[in-house]
């Protein structure tokens, strides 16, 4: 496995990770890495210092319990956002943007938009971000 950093054509950094390098050239190739933020297509590689191995006290976890962990805490976020949040359904963009302009209560909202209504967000400086689906964990041949 290797992590890429990534960054999109609006400046959106994110992380990945994949099989290994032809594996990101591939999917990146088709068109299937897009940024989590806006969803543009037109991602690149960012310059990262490589893990250096160290002297470690312990084994480092393996990939079950890596996934394990990252499936109890984004489940632990969704929480937070459905208990702490406004659900505004498929008013997110018009809500959210009402909010940004003043027009509307300064809350926490979350709901759905398309791919093209969070790029439209994102370049009129609206800050969003996908919330996590439910925790249920993906089948082992669907991973990347």
């Amino acid at each position: 496995m290797i992590r890429y950093a990534l960054i999109c054509e609006h400046s959106h950094e994110f992380e990945a990770w994949f099989a290994g390098s032809d594996d990101y050239d591939g999917q990146a190739g088709r068109g299937l890495v897009e940024c989590p933020w806006c969803a543009s297509r037109q991602v690149k590689k960012q310059i990262m210092a490589p893990a250096v191995a160290g002297t470690k006290k312990g084994a480092d976890p393996g990939p079950a319990e890596m996934q394990s962990v990252m499936m109890e805490a984004m489940g632990k976020l969704r929480r937070h956002v459905e208990e702490n949040f406004e659900s505004v359904g498929d008013r997110f963009a018009d809500e959210a943007r009402a909010i940004h302009e003043g027009d509307a209560p300064d809350r926490g909202i979350y709901g759905r938009a398309s791919p093209e209504q969070v790029r439209e967000l994102a370049e009129d400086g609206i800050r969003v971000g996908p919330l996590p689906a439910a925790a249920v964990p993906a089948a082992k041949e669907k991973l990347n």
